[in-house]
């Protein structure tokens, strides 16, 4: 597959209160907007955290576009991105992802 990608991941989050839960939604945040321009091949990168409250949500969403598949390939195990997964170890309870090509428009 050719040209750019968009990748997609939202996570369940742990955290027994809702100040637990708020905690961990910011450090997923910071960590994964603190890869931007550090990652070859990574063009945009967001985080959004949930504010519906509605309990089948997930906490968090990453929103991310890379110039090609070998790009999100090589940001599978480049060394920043390992950094983050390891800092936020088990913080994570939930993962669901969607990859899937950008179509270019023409102006």
């Amino acid at each position: 597959m050719s040209g750019p990608i968009r990748h997609i991941v939202m996570w369940r989050l742990r955290g027994e209160t809702p100040a637990e839960r708020s905690a961990a939604r910011l450090k997923v945040k910071t960590l994964f907007e603190g890869l931007k321009g550090r990652i070859d091949g990574l063009t945009h990168i967001e985080v959004g955290m949930d504010v519906s409250a509605v309990d089948y949500a997930c906490d968090v969403v990453l929103f991310s576009e890379f110039t090609d598949q070998a790009a999100l390939a090589a940001y599978a195990n480049h060394p920043e991105h390992l950094r983050v997964r390891e800092a936020l170890g088990d913080l994570r309870i939930g993962r669901f992802q969607v990859d899937y090509p950008i179509k270019e428009t023409g102006a």
